[in-house]
């Protein structure tokens, strides 16, 4: 999303939950669906003269995706006569400034997919309905606890998690080989993905892997960002100063290439064997066969190394019931369906995401393999599942916090700038972001 697009939504935010959300959502602590997640089939809500129509929102999945949704659409119907489903898919630029709108004209829709970001800073507003109020512990425990926690803010829970993805290790087999190390017994950590690249770089003269240097390799290694009440900044501490020293340490080695590497930029290195590790999603496998069809032909795919946090970072779409929905049972009661295993499982299969529900990947698609890098790569994100976490920052201006941080690392990395000085320079700017908000 474009920033001018994310201030804008930041601003709205603002002006509309200014505003009293709480009046008109009955509530109800029953569960949304008594049968269990996972099930396919979903049981009839309580009898009521009520004609209820829901408004359900995606984002950019139409056409493609018109026969699955329609199909699940008209199974909820027929097992609930009283509802019917009204489905509008809208661009990513656009969804969140016509949700604002929605909800402060009184026209909320009710069930919405947003992405974990947007999802929990309307949460922290009060503008979402908590699931924790509708759902057994039996349907929560359903979600990897990483992805569903991911948007718990205060104990409240305000989004379910649907479709994932992690990124994975990729290795090119012909340089690991000629520095003597062992393809089939990867590197579990990034300590010893570190360790394999100065075998390399002293074997073969290849670097070990490039990468962009952003805010987002502090949480790998347990650094907060911010504070827990989100007001102020948490980073400038000697655990980030160990952490910048261990990437210069890298650099000076010849581990990790001196380049903030943006994706094309990775893709560059890999395709010409400069580097014999790229860490990314499964969607780099198709620009690799395009740009280096024979590197395509060594390379292969293991689950990502994990740093100190011992996680690994997921991007998870959500559904979320927005708190003015006139009907929020229903509401939640038809996110729940389309996040339930089965649900997930099928949709993954037809669109090659991951899902975030721990008994879909029991399904063999998740774990057989027909030896192509593209099975590899699908089962080691699944493999992931169990530590992925959806990071965020959590606030309205992250954008700009994010810039800031990558920023900074790069004067410090790049450019020679005191590190101390710098993260002194950065925490300021990013305290001075918050104070704006």
């Amino acid at each position: 999303m474009a920033l001018k697009t994310k201030r804008l939504f930041s601003l709205m935010l603002i002006l509309v939950f200014g505003m009293s959300l709480m009046a008109g959502c009955g509530k109800s602590n029953s569960s949304a669906n008594s049968k269990e997640q996972g099930s396919s089939s979903n049981p009839p809500a309580e009898s009521s003269a009520e004609k209820v129509k829901l408004e359900f929102w995606t984002i950019a999945l139409q056409p493609k995706f018109n026969d699955y949704f329609n199909n699940l659409i008209a199974q909820y119907q027929q097992q609930n006569p009283n509802v019917t489903v009204e489905w509008k898919d809208l661009p990513y630029d656009s969804i969140s400034q016509k949700l604002l709108t929605s909800i402060a004209s009184g026209n909320s829709p009710d069930v919405v997919n947003l992405n974990t970001e947007f999802a929990s800073q309307m949460g922290s507003k009060g503008a979402l309905a908590d699931f924790n109020e509708y759902l057994t512990p039996e349907e929560k425990a359903s979600y990897f606890d990483g992805i569903f926690n991911s948007t718990v803010l205060d104990g409240k829970a305000y989004a379910l998690p649907w479709y994932t993805g992690t990124q994975v290790l990729y290795m090119n087999t012909k340089i690991v080989k000629e520095a003597g190390l062992d393809p089939a017994s990867p590197p579990k950590t990034r300590s010893e993905m570190i360790e394999w690249g100065k075998q390399i770089k002293e074997k073969t003269g290849k670097a070990g892997y490039a990468q962009q240097f952003a805010y987002n390799l502090l949480p790998i290694e347990g650094i907060p960002i911010l504070s827990d009440d989100k007001k102020s900044a948490a980073f400038n501490t000697a655990e980030t100063v160990e952490m910048i020293n261990n990437l210069k340490q890298q650099i000076a080695d010849g581990v990790l290439i001196k380049d903030d590497a943006k994706f094309d930029k990775q893709i560059q290195y890999y395709s010409s064997e400069q580097v014999a590790f790229e860490l990314s999603s499964p969607a780099f496998i198709n620009f690799l066969k395009t740009s280096a069809p024979d590197v395509y032909k060594n390379t292969i795919a293991v689950s990502l190394p994990t740093g100190k946090a011992n996680i690994r970072l997921s991007n998870s779409m959500n559904l979320v019931v927005p708190q003015k929905s006139k009907h929020v049972k229903e509401a939640v009661q038809f996110a729940a369906l389309i996040t339930n295993a089965d649900n997930q499982t099928s949709f993954s299969k037809i669109a090659n995401t991951l899902p975030s529900t721990k008994k879909s990947i029991e399904d063999p698609f998740f774990s057989q393999s027909d030896n192509t890098l593209e099975s590899q790569a699908k089962i080691a994100s699944a493999q992931s599942l169990d530590k992925a976490v959806d990071y965020l920052v959590g606030v309205p201006n992250s954008s700009d916090i994010g810039k800031a941080i990558g920023k900074g690392l790069q004067e410090i990395l790049l450019n020679g700038a005191d590190t101390q000085k710098t993260l002194d320079a950065v925490e300021k700017e990013v305290n001075d972001i918050l104070n704006k908000q």
